[in-house]
């Protein structure tokens, strides 16, 4: 008994279990939507017919994979720092986006296809592309952060969408994220929204999320068209139209029912607070068959003609008796199946309009069909063409009409359908050879194949045009002609964060240092006995090499500039000016060394020196002429690192400056080395200054110590440590040492003009001597100042100290 009631169930299972059960799982192929045609052993000419019609690919292997993806970001004021991240689970043939948002400077996401080779889903390679460099945060006040984090959490399970509250509050959110004020869209966002409509169309469709669907279509065609062109590029505009219409089209047993036909409708509209929060206008006419979600930008109209006729709508531009009004700024009215045709095309007003009469309801009905979609496109927003010339572009109104038990979509008797003639208003009759007429959108161009215009309609007369079509779609009046689309280029909509204050900065530092070091130059040429000392002449070498430092940086070698040159193809300039960048920072560098080896003379030396003659010249020699070597070894060697590259140029990081190997061995490991000689230096001369006041000396000289202690700090702070914040950031310590290079680093010359012109006694009496020559003798004496010591000959205190 038990045996016989156990073999008839393994008959049972066997009989009930689907065809390919007995197919190992590794040799199944199915379609790309993911039905299964046949087993790979099964005779090919058995399903010949099917690989006719849809490609195969192993049901196995129909997704690419999460896959991990070194890239760099660009953090702030375009410091780069490097990130793993990983590319996210791909159906063949959708681009992929990464894990981490990750965006372009025009606001493009970067994205990776998963491709179909060998019956198997593959990665497309990136052994050929450049470096990615890319944003994930950015000045301008976007979404795109959000609405990464929330597909996120729908499709790691985090945010439930297999019930009806789950989805309702995933589209809310996402409904508010686009509703946001002054807020900018990119074209990421647009993708991303796409990723976000196909996974709810995935799940049970559900009328609680159309309005908010709505929402977010209405606000995305009230963008930049430039961002909806890039959005073209991934063809994230068509896809949006898809799904949209899609889930559309799987909601009207929901919104109008049959059970409801002639039954009071409780709340027949939304208010004022649920439309001021959706931006959507929700009318309930489910006694006769029909529900309106209504906006500015997009309308839908769902119809059950089994309720009261009504297999149509026509939108005006003005009111008039029997027309509803809609606050978004238009009217319209319900065309049942017995209405006349020509009487609709002569009503007042009219934008456009589309019914079924009856015999063609009575048609389709037969073939199953029990509702009616009607979606009214205010314009032609999100029906972009990626190529730059056209002959025709849509002067209408754009009419969706769906039937969605209709499988083919192929209608046996024509559907009227009338639009208004824009044409009329300016006419052209150029237009009329060249295209103009009926036509729909094939999703990727304006086309008129299938859809006629009426015999009896004037293309330059006539306000309406007839038209008729044999297949459903999305309908408008096209007008012929030769229509060009600028090239998108680089748009730049997207910068990295405090970009523009740290420019700021540095430009105003170093406009200031440029004054001060200006005013240095003036004091020496007006004032002979100033410019005599020693330690002036040194300050002047400093200054002069700082002065071209600057003007370099900020007038000759600007990221425009070198921009030009490298899109020219004049690298010859472009080395000439990286080149002579390194050259006056190096040179700027051998005098703090100088300075800071004249220092250690001055007070670590243990017996008293005497300056060799000619010892200015002599320093002067070796601190122009020393970095010339590895100046020239870079332009020599590697004379392609001065060039910006690509990636640069994208970003506006570009300069003719030294990158890569030249880079850290031409300018980071000199400037590294005489930083940390300085370091050391400026240690142990204040060691051996705090030494010596340990021991007794005389009040004068403690005070000369303290001054001398000031001034080796301040010189110090000025000419290098203000670079150590440099190499921090350069090593991607942190933001905080770029700021903290701007504000020191292009201040230095200001801040050597304040000390060692403004707060010197000396120099104060000669320019007041200068300007007020009645109150004051001109006759400035020599005196010994604080900056004399850098290079003036003394004892060592600390040999003192010992007497």
């Amino acid at each position: 008994m038990n045996f016989a009631w156990g073999l008839g169930l393994l008959l049972v299972v066997a009989l009930a279990s689907p065809a390919h059960s007995k197919c190992p799982k590794e040799r199944q192929l199915c379609s790309t939507n993911g039905d299964f045609k046949h087993c790979e052993e099964e005779s090919e000419e058995q399903h010949s017919h099917q690989k006719n019609v849809t490609t195969l690919i192993y049901c196995d292997s129909m997704f690419c994979e999460p896959e991990e993806f070194q890239h760099d970001y660009i953090v702030r004021n375009h410091d780069q720092t490097p990130h793993q991240n990983k590319w996210r689970r791909a159906r063949v043939g959708e681009r992929a986006t990464l894990h981490d948002v990750c965006l372009l400077r025009n606001g493009m996401p970067v994205t990776r296809k998963c491709m179909l080779e060998d019956s198997r889903a593959h990665w497309e390679s990136t052994s050929q592309w450049s470096p990615v460099v890319c944003l994930r945060r950015f000045r301008e006040h976007t979404i795109s952060l959000d609405l990464n984090s929330l597909h996120d959490d729908v499709i790691e399970g985090r945010r439930r969408t297999n019930d009806t509250q789950g989805r309702r509050e995933m589209s809310g959110i996402m409904r508010n994220m686009f509703r946001q004020k002054e807020r900018t869209l990119l074209p990421a966002d647009v993708h991303m929204t796409c990723q976000m409509f196909g996974t709810l169309l995935q799940q049970e469709k559900d009328a609680a999320v159309s309005v908010d669907l709505v929402s977010v279509c209405k606000e995305i065609m009230s963008s930049d068209s430039q961002v909806l062109r890039l959005s073209a590029q991934l063809n994230a505009t068509n896809s949006l139209l898809s799904e949209f219409e899609s889930y559309m089209d799987a909601l009207p047993e929901q919104m109008v029912p049959k059970d409801r036909c002639g039954k009071v409708v409780p709340k027949p509209s939304s208010d004022e607070t649920e439309t001021a929060t959706t931006g959507v206008e929700t009318y309930n006419f489910s006694d006769i068959g029909v529900q309106a979600l209504i906006t500015g930008n997009i309308s839908v109209f769902f119809a059950n003609p089994e309720c009261d006729g009504i297999t149509g709508i026509a939108i005006f531009s003005a009111s008039a008796q029997n027309r509803k009004s809609s606050p978004s700024g238009f009217w319209y009215r319900f065309i049942r199946f017995s209405e006349d045709l020509a009487k609709v095309k002569q009503e007042s007003d009219l934008e456009t309009a589309a019914f079924l009469p009856e015999n063609l309801w009575r048609e389709v009905q037969g073939r199953s069909a029990s509702y009616l979609i009607f979606k009214i496109y205010a314009h032609d927003a999100l029906f972009v063409e990626t190529s730059l010339e056209r002959t025709r572009r849509p002067r209408s109104k754009v009419i969706s009409i769906s039937i969605p038990e209709l499988k083919d979509n192929i209608l046996r008797i024509p559907l009227p359908f009338l639009l208004r003639n824009e044409n009329l208003r300016d006419p052209d009759t150029k237009a009329l050879s060249s295209g103009s007429g009926c036509g729909f959108w094939n999703y990727d161009t304006w086309s008129s194949y299938g859809v006629t215009t009426g015999s009896s309609s004037d293309l330059l007369k006539d306000p309406i045009i007839e038209c008729y079509t044999q297949h459903l779609t999305q309908f408008a009046f096209l007008v012929g002609g030769s229509y060009r689309t600028n090239d998108l280029g680089e748009e730049v909509l997207i910068t990295p964060i405090n970009e523009k204050v740290l420019d700021i900065i540095s430009i105003v530092g170093c406009s200031l240092s440029l004054l001060g070091i200006l005013g240095i130059f003036l004091t020496a040429a007006l004032f002979k006995s100033w410019r005599s000392q020693a330690s002036t002449k040194v300050l002047l070498h400093l200054c002069l090499a700082m002065c071209l430092q600057m003007v370099l940086f900020v007038f000759l070698n600007t990221d425009d500039i070198s921009e030009k040159l490298t899109v020219n193809g004049d690298t010859v300039r472009c080395v000439a000016l990286g080149a002579a960048l390194q050259y006056s920072i190096l040179v700027l560098f051998s005098w703090m060394l100088i300075i800071a080896f004249l220092q250690f003379q001055r007070y670590v030396t243990v017996i008293g020196i005497e300056r060799p003659q000619h010892y200015i010249l002599k320093a002067a020699i070796v601190a122009w002429s020393l970095p010339l070597v590895p100046t020239l070894l870079v332009a020599l060697i590697d004379p392609d690192s001065y060039v910006p590259t690509a990636a640069q140029l994208s970003t506006d990081t570009g300069i003719c400056y030294p990158s890569g190997y030249g880079l850290i061995f031409g300018v980071v490991l000199p400037v590294t080395m005489i930083t940390v000689s300085n370091l050391v230096i400026f240690v142990y001369v204040l060691y051996s200054i705090s030494h010596s006041l340990s021991k007794t000396i005389h009040r004068s000289e403690r005070k000369m110590v303290v001054k001398q202690i000031r001034l080796s700090i301040m010189l110090f702070f000025l000419l290098g440590l203000t670079w150590i914040f440099g190499i921090f950031a350069f090593m991607q310590a942190g933001v905080a040492f770029s700021y903290l290079f701007c504000i020191t680093a292009t201040m230095q010359g200001f801040v050597m003009f304040v000390y060692f012109v403004l707060l010197d006694s000396a120099n104060r009496r000669a320019w007041r001597g200068l300007i007020c020559p009645t109150k004051m003798d001109l006759d400035v004496q020599k005196r010994t100042t604080e900056l004399q010591s850098m290079t003036t000959s003394s004892t060592n205190f600390t040999s003192r100290s010992h007497h």
